[in-house]
């Protein structure tokens, strides 16, 4: 019973690890689909799927011979009694008695044995039931440890061997479709420095040509007849009420949903060297801080790591959040918590900021996602972004972020919006 128990409770925490993966998608669905992260979670997801079938396979080898035990006490008992009663009869011990006195004795004696085998076989099959009730006492002793002593959780190994790459495959920027994967290497992603526009990457981001917008649900328009060019250098705010269609239009551009009419163009794919969204809620997934920061990339270095690591310790720095360092014990330690759980609203989009300027793209598109920060830690991530050469769309209310943009997209709702342009003061 005792391999069974230990590989029960593997079971358990990864099919419940299992479950948790799925509801995390199902929650945070847009946020991943902003990322283009649909192959990553897959991957991750059936890695996950693949430790647990392991394990059940595992569980059912270790429990076929207890198993087999069971069933032999349960079936062969009564077979045992008859030949234990048979021994002495054919060896003549009684053979002074009458028959009918020796169908008595028979009687009398396989009652008893078969007794005595029933009951040591009801033993027997509470072995497997115990089992069971073993490894399930042993998941709910560890909550109960969870719940008084959260810091003395233990750690669940994830299994490092899936892959994790950028869904170019569902890009459908003219350039992707135009120049092929070659122009995409990863390899070539600047480092620390400001940056200019690389002669691959185009000019401009999005073209809209008299676009009208809805949600799906609904065939009234939230905008119409929007044209609109997210050029390089020229940071674009989007503003409006609630509901006047902002988040929409992100989603527009992303592709994740429709238009009543119009034509959007991308001419830029995702990523590095491309463009990059920030949605409204940020998005983690489970591993290692390394994993939060570049995801959803695994690897954009694989031949200088130790200058990736000085990356991901600087952005760390300059976002405020050096100090998850001593909470998670290192950039490659695995954590046993939610990271959305973990942080507060602000670290989050602290946290996610810094996922922005490790990739640095040419184009940042960002969803309110500076909303739970101060003014002058917005400030400080805006200057970072024109530090690193990003051109910038946001969405926001806060008039603090006019300073930061060139123009002004106002949405009023029912399809009315309007264009202008933002003069700044010199000083």
């Amino acid at each position: 019973m005792g391999p069974i128990i230990s590989t029960l409770v593997a079971q358990e925490k990864m099919e419940g690890d299992f479950r948790f993966k799925h509801m995390e998608i199902r929650v945070n669905a847009e946020s991943a689909a902003f990322y283009r992260a649909g192959r990553v979670e897959h991957t991750r997801t059936n890695a996950r799927l693949h430790r647990l079938l392991s394990t059940q396979q595992t569980l059912m080898n270790k429990e076929f011979w207890l198993y087999l035990a069971v069933n032999m006490f349960d079936y062969m008992g009564s077979i045992l009694s008859y030949v234990v009663i048979a021994i002495p009869i054919f060896a003549g011990v009684y053979d002074h008695l009458s028959p009918s006195e020796l169908s008595a004795l028979v009687s009398k004696n396989a009652f008893v044995c078969i007794y005595l085998i029933n009951c040591f076989s009801q033993l027997i099959d509470l072995s497997s039931k115990l089992s069971d009730v073993a490894g399930y006492t042993h998941r709910i002793g560890e909550l109960q440890e969870v719940l008084l002593e959260p810091t003395d959780a233990p750690h669940d190994k994830w299994d490092p061997t899936r892959e994790a790459s950028w869904d170019f495959e569902s890009c459908q920027c003219e350039r992707c479709n135009t120049e092929g994967m070659e122009a995409r290497s990863l390899a070539s992603v600047t480092k620390l420095s400001v940056i200019e526009p690389w002669d691959e990457v185009a000019k401009d981001a999005f073209v809209l040509d008299r676009v009208s917008y809805s949600t799906p649900s609904s065939t009234e328009a939230l905008v119409r007849d929007l044209s609109l060019q997210l050029a390089w250098g020229q940071n674009i705010l989007v503003v409006g009420n609630t509901g006047t269609g902002k988040t929409t239009l992100l989603r527009v551009l992303n592709g994740l949903w429709p238009t009543l009419k119009g034509s959007v163009h991308m001419r830029t794919c995702f990523g590095p060297r491309g463009i990059l969204f920030l949605p409204q809620k940020p998005y983690f997934t489970d591993g290692t801080l390394r994993e939060q920061v570049i995801y959803p990339l695994k690897e954009m270095y694989p031949v200088t790591e130790d200058f990736d690591d000085k990356r991901i310790l600087h952005f760390l720095d300059c976002v405020g959040m050096s100090t998850l360092l001593d909470r998670t014990g290192g950039l490659d330690q695995e954590v046993d918590w939610s990271w959305s759980d973990a942080l507060s609203p602000g670290e989050m989009q602290r946290l996610t900021f810094a996922r922005l300027f490790y990739h640095q793209p040419t184009y940042a598109v960002l969803d309110e996602a500076t909303s739970a920060l101060t003014e002058d830690v917005e400030g400080d991530m805006y200057r970072m972004c024109k530090q690193l050469g990003m051109t910038v769309l946001s969405v926001g209310h806060r008039s603090s972020l006019e300073k930061f943009h060139d123009s002004m997209l106002k949405l009023y709702g029912k399809g009315r919006w309007e264009l202008q342009t933002l003069f700044h003061d010199p000083r």
